[in-house]
């Protein structure tokens, strides 16, 4: 195995992983250790090219040091990705090539379960590596968090609507969501118990049919649901997607989803103000899964009463921050980032 450091100057560590034998090529990303060990999941994608996955992984990690901060946990941001379609190149090889590099780190970096992985995944790597979270057994064992994640986005959709009109109740709004992954399809269910219409989109046919038979879903392009008209415009899928071409496009008044990095530019978070659209900063609406995850990482004694509290506290910081967004006319992208950054300024005061 080839491990390689990088020099990026805006990460602490930065690593390509190459195995031939076990046919892995990934990266591996450290952004800050400043709260404490980076902790982030492991992702696996079909990427275009190194590039494009480096720049992934470097938008993620940092990406997680602000979500980890915007929780209130003790830790910092890393992230890792593999280049390759999990549905035909993840080998139990593979997975111990990475857990090997993982613990190569000596805990500085902790993975868990991203895009194409699962639970039984990260048993593998755990294999190789003491450093994985999100099993699914064992004394402190969290299991998938994606779960998790969702009701940490249901709480901000409420919350981000009551803010907009008073009422955060989702009965009778028209939710519009962009993929039915783990967390998506966890979210829809939530917000179709609670009484809300749902416009969904995603890649595969399946998902689609079941959203449509489970909840009676209306359906859209995946390249077009962000223009669908509804109430709240809830990416679950990648990241970028509201950019300078699709932002122009949006009818739904407000945002909040799951997945990370939605903003394009951070300056497409001033667009969405500009227009008068309400947007849940990512790193503080899709905090959930983390908060399950750290639970296993600090082996916290009683992690359900735990995990409970960090999701009440990650809720009332986003509803401080769309309060302190409105009372200074600033977007609460900006806001957010800013609440990050006194965060981080405190500790190492």
């Amino acid at each position: 195995m080839q491990i390689t450091r990088l020099s990026v100057e805006s990460h602490e560590d930065v690593y390509r992983v190459e195995d031939a034998d076990a046919q892995l090529l990934g990266f591996i990303a450290v952004h800050s250790t400043q709260l404490g060990p980076g902790a982030g999941g492991l992702r696996m994608r079909p990427y275009e090219s190194e590039a494009a996955a480096l720049e992934d992984v470097l938008r993620l990690s940092r990406g997680m040091t602000f979500k980890n901060a915007a929780a209130g946990l003790p830790l910092g941001g890393g992230k890792a990705v593999i280049l390759g379609d999990p549905s035909r190149q993840k080998t139990p090889a593979l997975l111990a090539a990475m857990g090997r590099a993982v613990e190569s780190l000596q805990g500085r970096y902790w993975t868990a379960e991203d895009m194409g992985m699962t639970p039984a995944d990260m048993a593998l790597l755990a294999r190789e590596t003491r450093f994985v979270a999100g099993l699914s057994g064992g004394l402190h064992g969290s299991g998938d968090p994606s779960p998790v994640t969702a009701r940490g986005v249901f709480n901000a959709i409420r919350t981000t609507l009551g803010q907009r009109s008073g009422t955060g109740e989702p009965a009778g709004r028209v939710v519009a969501i962009q993929g039915l992954g783990a967390v998506g399809r966890n979210l829809g269910k939530l917000l179709a118990d609670a009484g809300a219409r749902l416009v969904v989109a995603d890649t595969d046919p399946a998902r689609v049919a079941a959203a449509v038979a489970d909840w009676g879903a209306d359906t859209a392009p995946v390249g077009r649901i962000h223009a669908a008209r509804a109430d709240v415009f809830a990416p679950c899928a990648i990241g970028a997607v509201l950019n300078a071409q699709s932002i122009p496009e949006l009818r739904a008044a407000v945002i909040a989803g799951a997945a990370n990095n939605q903003l394009a530019t951070p300056g497409d978070g001033v667009a969405l103000h500009a227009r008068g659209i309400l947007y849940a900063p990512d790193f503080v609406a899709n905090g959930g899964g983390i908060i399950n995850v750290a639970a296993e990482i600090l082996k916290i004694s009683d992690p359900r009463s735990w995990v409970e509290g960090k999701l009440a506290q990650l809720d009332a910081t986003l509803a401080a921050i769309l309060v302190r967004a409105a009372a200074e006319g600033l977007a609460p992208s900006a806001v957010a980032e800013r609440v990050v950054a006194e965060r981080m300024a405190a500790r190492a005061a």
